[in-house]
């Protein structure tokens, strides 16, 4: 099969296109002929190495999270799905590779396609879903009535995020540049702030929730907007304890992210904050959670580009250079 193969890591190295053999199939897994796959700073952050520490990769190493396609064989104790079903998923790690026209996906962490979608609408979905999913449901527990803040509303979890926690009945707050205030209105939220004209931290006060995706000088200021008792959910770090404890990792590793996080912890406590670390997992039954809503048209894809499979790596220099608006997505087939 075709596929963009990572031959070792590097900040913005190019992914080489290259013939490599089919992947073998695990008994619990589906083989999924891939039409789309969604790109994701996750993808640019694997290669530039940034994860290496808790996900030891081997090289040479096939990208891609996000997979929408068609499944073409499963294993032996697969009982959900059958050769021919439309499906998406956001692939295991250390079993990513949906740059690639095949890739193989645990039954668990794969759920039927939503009818109402094309192939690169689902394959836009399964990573940013599910983040938002797990942070705004999972962990913060975002009830009706209450505040949330979304960070960097118009990016792929931004644009899911904010139409998730208003389908929820809280108050969304959000940051974005002027040109997509409109967009992000559009998506629901009801307090735009233009960070280029303005600083979130002098107009929000008394916040139940806060989704942070960005660097550590929000964070700070995150903490502030939060009423006592409220909810810090942070896709962009630092780890936290529980993290290394979730993934099992070596003492060495779970010492460094103890250290790396101690002092936001800190602060959180004397602020009477709980402050959690999400690296998002896959899960076929929060993807059918997501498919009810979207089928419901309670959520809406967002995508900025559509790239030819040949494009791979032009993709991905797309989503790095942070100005796509929702999902960039590749189309394979």
């Amino acid at each position: 099969m075709k596929a963009f193969v990572l031959d070792g890591y590097g900040k913005k190295r190019a992914l080489r296109s290259a013939e490599v053999p089919d992947p073998e199939l695990r008994d619990d897994e589906v083989l999924v002929q891939v039409h789309a796959a969604g790109v994701n700073l996750l993808d640019a952050k694997i290669r530039n190495g940034e994860f290496k520490l808790i996900l030891p990769y081997r090289m040479p190493l096939i990208l891609g999270h996000d997979v929408a396609g068609v499944v073409v064989r499963v294993g032996a104790r697969v009982r959900q799905f059958k050769p021919g079903d439309a499906v998406y998923a956001r692939a295991d790690d250390f079993r990513i590779g949906s740059f690639a026209e095949l890739v193989p996906v645990k039954e668990a962490s794969l759920a039927h396609k939503p009818q109402s979608l094309t192939m690169e609408e689902a394959a836009s979905i399964p990573l940013v879903g599910l983040t938002a999913w797990q942070a705004l449901v999972e962990v913060a527990q975002l009830k009706k009535g209450q505040k949330v803040f979304i960070q960097a509303g118009s990016g792929g979890v931004g644009t899911f995020a904010i139409q998730l926690a208003k389908h929820l009945g809280a108050t969304v707050a959000t940051t974005t540049s002027t040109a997509n205030v409109a967009l992000v209105k559009r998506l629901g939220a009801d307090v735009v702030i233009d960070y280029k004209t303005q600083d979130f931290e002098d107009v929000l006060r008394d916040y139940d929730v806060v989704l942070h995706s960005q660097d550590s000088a929000a964070l700070e200021k995150s903490l502030r907007v939060l009423k006592r008792g409220g909810k810090l959910v942070s896709i962009s770090g630092p780890a936290d304890p529980a993290f290394g404890q979730q993934i099992a990792a070596p003492g060495f590793v779970r010492l460094v992210i103890r250290l790396l996080s101690i002092g936001v912890l800190r602060r959180a406590r004397r602020l009477g904050i709980d402050y959690s670390f999400l690296f998002m997992k896959a899960s076929g039954s929060q993807l059918r959670d997501i498919t009810r809503l979207i089928e419901a048209g309670a959520i809406h894809p967002v995508i900025d580009k559509v790239f030819p499979f040949d494009s791979t790596n032009e993709a991905l220099a797309y989503v790095e250079s942070g100005r796509a608006k929702g999902k960039v997505v590749i189309s394979v087939m």
